[in-house]
């Protein structure tokens, strides 16, 4: 799994999550995972969950770690449980640094409780195209411009290019080791 944190900021509208962004937007061919720090605010015509799209929920944020993941023929049951391994991993990374708040996941959404109450740390979704799979997962750096209650990085006293980097480098490494266990497997009769 190729990784690559982008320096510039630039904001997330959902017109990212498609295939090949990573390799015609910033030269990661194969499968990748890309981020970068923005702000988001998803139009509806660019919304992929139904769910959202019926509760007509706004997805947006004044400023977020957003990573964008795409794994070549994949089906949307793999994506859906790659984005369950992501939010596990992101829990995961927070927790270890966070150890004085109780970080929680539900599905594929990281929750950390503050002394004012439970926030919504991450937004994540998954999907497929006709030739990959692919993952937009983003965390709160700030919790402006937010439309419900949220946690954030700066909640936690964590630079987003730290977060990113822990992250980049957890997930690939966890993504090697799935590959690898695949490959020293023997066949049965």
């Amino acid at each position: 799994m190729l990784t690559k944190f982008i320096e510039k900021e630039f904001a997330y509208d959902g017109t990212q999550l498609r295939s090949l962004y990573a390799y015609l937007d910033h030269g990661l061919l194969g499968d990748s995972v890309v981020s970068w720090v923005g702000p988001c605010d998803i139009d509806f015509a660019h919304m992929v969950d139904g769910e959202d799209l019926l509760s007509k929920s706004e997805i947006r944020g004044a400023r977020m770690v957003h990573f964008i993941v795409e794994k070549h023929h994949a089906t949307l049951a793999e994506m859906v449980a790659l984005q369950r391994l992501l939010a596990a991993i992101v829990k995961d990374v927070v927790a270890r640094q966070s150890s004085r708040f109780t970080v929680r996941r539900d599905g594929d959404d990281i929750f950390v409780v503050l002394p004012d109450g439970e926030g919504k740390l991450s937004i994540s979704i998954a999907t497929v195209s006709p030739s990959s799979g692919l993952i937009h997962f983003a965390v709160n750096v700030s919790n402006e411009g937010t439309p419900v209650k949220t946690a954030s990085l700066e909640d936690l006293r964590w630079a987003a290019r730290e977060f990113s980097e822990s992250v980049l480098a957890a997930f690939s490494k966890e993504c090697l080791s799935i590959r690898e266990a695949t490959m020293k497997v023997k066949w049965v009769r």
